[in-house]
């Protein structure tokens, strides 16, 4: 089994032990990403519509960085602090995945790294 760790400086460094993405074959695996701002590490949460592009736009350049794009995603994972936000949060998303969208679930939980809203996580295949 082939593994190698993928990191993009145009994202935010981990805050923890795990790398941004693993690639593994043809498969990435790409860790939940939260909206902080890669340049100044500080969090972008005017809203949750400016949290969710910050979170999407830091997805895409963990995917970038291994040379994916939104069109190899075939699974996200959305966690999110309210259920209320789902629509709004939805709308942003569905912005990235204009056809052919992957399959995802949405789940409410407690509480996320740095009280975030929001939350996104994706598995993408070449």
């Amino acid at each position: 089994m082939s593994k190698e760790i993928i990191f993009s400086k145009e994202a935010p460094a981990p805050i923890g032990p795990y790398s941004q993405a693993v690639k593994s074959g043809n498969t990435l695996y790409v860790s939940g990403q939260i909206p902080l701002d890669a340049d100044t590490g500080e969090l972008i949460n005017e809203n949750i519509t400016e949290e969710t592009h910050a979170v999407m736009k830091n997805l895409e350049a963990v995917l970038r960085a291994a040379g994916y794009g939104f069109e190899h995603v075939v699974k996200c994972s959305i966690f999110i602090k309210d259920m209320g936000q789902f629509a709004t949060i939805n709308e942003a998303y569905g912005q990235y995945f204009k056809s052919n969208p992957p399959a995802r679930e949405t789940v409410e939980v407690a509480r996320l790294p740095k009280d975030v809203n929001v939350e996104i996580s994706c598995i993408a295949v070449k």
